[in-house]
């Protein structure tokens, strides 16, 4: 008999199994619906041997020593020396972004580029960090019209493709996300430890979840085996008293009966070149004022692998979810309506008292993956009282 079942074999479910079965000893069984572990950080050989991301690419990044060291448990790292770095593609130009000092040099002559630096340090400080909206409200007409500059080329058309919104009804917490950088860091992100396993993450979450205590099985949807009754989840007929930690899409658990929560979706367009080189050694770049895809990565770049010939890129194409077969939930939209919706079907949960929600879906949130193992860990020793 199993003391805790775990819907989904992500970061939040892998790590949070781990946990119990390690540190608690408890007997677990992982329930997941795909065919394979890892979650959207599912990683594959291509026909042509080259390592590719399945669901998009996914760059691990943490100022969270505890965290990097629980990980680095079941991998070795590529770390990005210089960190990971992006450009966009800007009516054919490839600038650094977020957009930085030295973003403000390619797009402007030198002695405008000067004047400019000196504007924006004098205002916010070097090595700050500002939020394009909060850019926009400046009353300097010269640090408007850099602005205006990023808000047009680099953030508006992007982000309309990424959320089919404009950037006015997103949620703050995701325009937050996009800085513009008083400072000539051309890092994506600023965090200490920035890089992928060096053996991929299908294998990390291989290691992860090889432990004796541990049961996994794929290819199953949680229905199958678990019936959710009311006040009461039944195992084999019979009400499982243990921990059920629930990862999935918290509206189909309960058949969307207050309607579908919205997410925004994506189409990937794998292709191989038998070319050494696609983007000119870039692992990503955005297509910020054209094209119908967000964005290209080009794997090779990214995983620094070198024993393949040709290289294989992927294309991503936004859409809004609609549940049909095949399409996956990737990113919540979050605004007061949503929450609200969501919170229907949380207060659901609560006639279950052995039910916990833990990850992206299942609280209708986004976590970088060190939050989300860091919330993993977090509710393993609230179960095991470590």
């Amino acid at each position: 008999m199993y003391n805790s079942i775990v819907i989904g074999s992500g970061i939040a479910g892998s790590v949070v199994a781990r946990q119990l079965a390690e540190k608690g000893g408890h007997k677990v069984l992982v329930v997941e619906k795909r065919d394979h572990i890892g979650g959207n950080c599912y990683d594959r050989l291509d026909a042509y041997g080259i390592l590719v991301h399945e669901y998009g690419p996914h760059i691990f990044h943490t100022n969270m020593e505890d965290v990097f060291a629980y990980l680095s448990r079941f991998t070795e790292w590529t770390l990005y020396e210089n960190g990971h770095q992006v450009v966009a593609d800007v009516n054919g130009s490839l600038i650094p972004i977020p957009f930085n000092l030295n973003t403000l040099h390619c797009v402007y002559d030198s002695s405008m580029a000067d004047e400019l630096e000196k504007k924006l340090i004098h205002a916010y400080g070097k090595g700050s960090s500002v939020a394009i909206m909060k850019l926009r409200e400046n009353p300097d007409p010269q640090i408007q019209a850099i602005a205006q500059y990023v808000y047009e080329n680099i953030f508006l058309q992007y982000t309309m493709k990424q959320w089919g919104q404009t950037p006015e009804e997103i949620d703050p917490a995701v325009t937050g996300r996009v800085p513009v950088l008083i400072s000539y860091d051309n890092r994506y992100f600023q965090d200490k430890y920035q890089g992928v396993p060096k053996n991929g993450y299908t294998e990390l979450f291989t290691r992860m979840l090889d432990h004796e205590n541990i049961s996994v099985q794929t290819g199953t949807d949680a229905k199958e085996i678990l019936d959710f009754q009311d006040h009461a989840i039944l195992l084999g007929g019979q009400a499982f008293t243990g921990n059920v930690i629930f990862t999935g899409a918290l509206d189909e658990l309960y058949d969307c009966r207050y309607g579908r929560l919205p997410y925004r979706s994506l189409r990937f367009e794998f292709a191989h070149f038998a070319q050494e080189d696609f983007q000119n050694g870039h692992s990503v770049v955005n297509y910020t004022v054209s094209e119908e895809f967000t964005r290209i990565t080009e794997f090779k770049h990214l995983t620094r692998q070198k024993d393949a010939e040709g290289t294989t890129i992927i294309r991503e194409y936004p859409f809004a979810y609609t549940g049909a077969l095949g399409e996956i939930p990737y990113y919540a939209i979050m605004n007061a309506e949503n929450e609200a919706q969501y919170q229907k079907y949380k207060q659901l949960t609560k006639q279950y008292a052995n039910m916990y929600l833990l990850g992206r879906l299942a609280e209708y949130q986004y976590y970088n993956i060190d939050a989300m193992t860091k919330k993993a860990l977090d509710l393993a020793d609230q179960l095991t009282g470590c």
